[in-house]
């Protein structure tokens, strides 16, 4: 009675047994896993939120298939803005993290969606058909299995290999092209590592997808929480390429630059109110064109139509994300706050003499913990639940290549994310 494309194990896992076995009992949990930002005791002027929502311009119906052109212009100075910011931190002699370039966006080059997952679903629909293929990195969130699933292609892996810090690897990427493959997802930074595409790697990137005709897909939902993870005076960059050791001293940097402004290839550049604003149940999101214009010109004409079909934004939201996107300095103020004093925690107790090890983050809400290999880390995790009442996530999660992972959310209460990690660590 049911597609294929639907036919997952929807039984839940041993893992997420032993959470909800917990919870069954009434059992405390300390959860490190914590990903919802309107839960996190931050502070959301809600007056200004709310009032936004309440224009009589969303009594008229307007059907504009890439969005309302207000929006449009919002999320166009949205990039603006951040040019400067770099500008200015550039003049400073601040370093900044990532290789895009200036991203002077064209509201016409935007489409509005509800959620970059559906973003996703237009552009996989837009160069793909069923069958064709998609390399996705890894380790990397595991909803783009299910995105793929739907919309009948094909992902193949490339690794990000540690070795000081992330990097992407291209000689693996070389080896996973066929004649199905149609583009190249990049996430920046990438969620879990907290790794951005690093200015070294923009020209090979570019030029690996221009030589074998492949879009670009880049999730940039992090962009604006880039982390300088630093070691004594040197730059990152400096210690990746010489190794030598140092006290990490984790800051937050200017703002990565985007992938929205990159004209060498075509690319399409995924991002939202979830993660800029924390308002994740606003449900704003875009996609942003650019490239060669001959290809742009033809994306945006088939983009539209897929858009037009669905016409899935309200008028209410739409007509407030001016408001909306404004609120972001504040709340990435407070997140920011949140994620340096929970890194600096973590590091803290690693101190001590410790056979665990936090790897290197660049950018976003999560930390990385390598630890001893005794088990699987599914098992590791079930029994943090069970003896610690500690909840993280296991690696596999995230397609981890090994097992000796764990990833822990850089924005759960400080109080609640000292005693867990407390917990982790008396494992070890």
């Amino acid at each position: 009675m049911f597609s294929e494309r639907t036919n997952w194990r929807l039984a839940q896992n041993r893992f997420t047994q032993a959470v909800e076995g917990v919870r069954a009992r009434g059992g405390r949990l300390l959860d490190l896993t914590a990903s919802n930002p309107t839960r996190m005791g931050l502070e959301y002027d809600s007056a200004a939120i709310l009032g936004a929502l309440r224009s009589e311009r969303a009594l008229d119906y307007d059907p504009q298939a890439r969005g309302l052109l207000s929006a449009r212009e919002a999320v166009a100075r949205y990039y603006s803005e951040q040019n400067c910011r770099g500008e200015r931190d550039v003049a400073s002699n601040v370093s900044t993290t990532g290789g895009g370039e200036r991203a002077d966006v064209d509201p016409d080059r935007i489409v509005l969606t509800t959620s970059t997952s559906e973003g996703y679903s237009y552009v996989f629909r837009l160069l793909c058909n069923a069958g064709d293929e998609l390399l996705v990195p890894k380790p990397s969130y595991p909803l783009f299995e299910f995105l793929a699933d739907l919309q009948d292609v094909k992902l193949v892996p490339y690794p990000l290999i540690y070795d000081h810090g992330w990097q992407m690897d291209f000689h693996s990427m070389e080896k996973a092209v066929t004649t199905r493959t149609r583009g190249v997802v990049v996430v920046h930074p990438n969620n879990p590592t907290g790794s951005y595409v690093h200015a070294s790697e923009l020209g090979p990137l570019n030029e690996f997808c221009r030589a074998r005709g492949l879009a670009r897909i880049v999730d940039e939902v992090f962009l604006d929480y880039a982390i300088n993870d630093e070691i004594s005076a040197a730059s990152a960059v400096d210690f990746r390429s010489t190794g030598q050791p140092g006290v990490a001293v984790p800051t937050f940097s200017a703002a990565a630059p985007s992938f929205a402004g990159n004209q060498d290839v075509l690319t399409f550049t995924l991002s939202g109110l979830s993660k800029i604003s924390a308002l994740p149940q606003m449900k704003v999101a875009w996609v942003v064109t650019s490239g060669p214009d001959e290809q742009v010109v033809a994306a945006m004409a088939r983009l539209e139509v897929i858009a037009d079909t669905y016409l899935s934004m309200s008028a209410p939201v739409q007509w407030a994300v001016p408001v909306m996107l404004e609120q972001r300095e504040s709340i990435q103020r407070q997140l920011r706050e949140r994620v340096r004093g929970n890194l600096a925690e973590l590091d803290r107790q690693l101190a001590e003499p410790k056979t665990c090890q936090r790897l290197s983050v660049e950018g976003g809400w999560y930390a990385v913990l390598r630890v001893p290999v005794t088990q699987s880390d599914e098992e590791l995790a079930i029994e943090l639940v069970r003896e610690k009442s500690v909840l993280v996530h296991p690696g596999h999660f995230y397609d981890f290549e090994s097992d000796g992972y764990l990833v822990l959310s850089l924005i759960a209460a400080e109080a609640e994310f000292k005693e867990g990690v407390e917990g982790v660590l008396e494992k070890f």
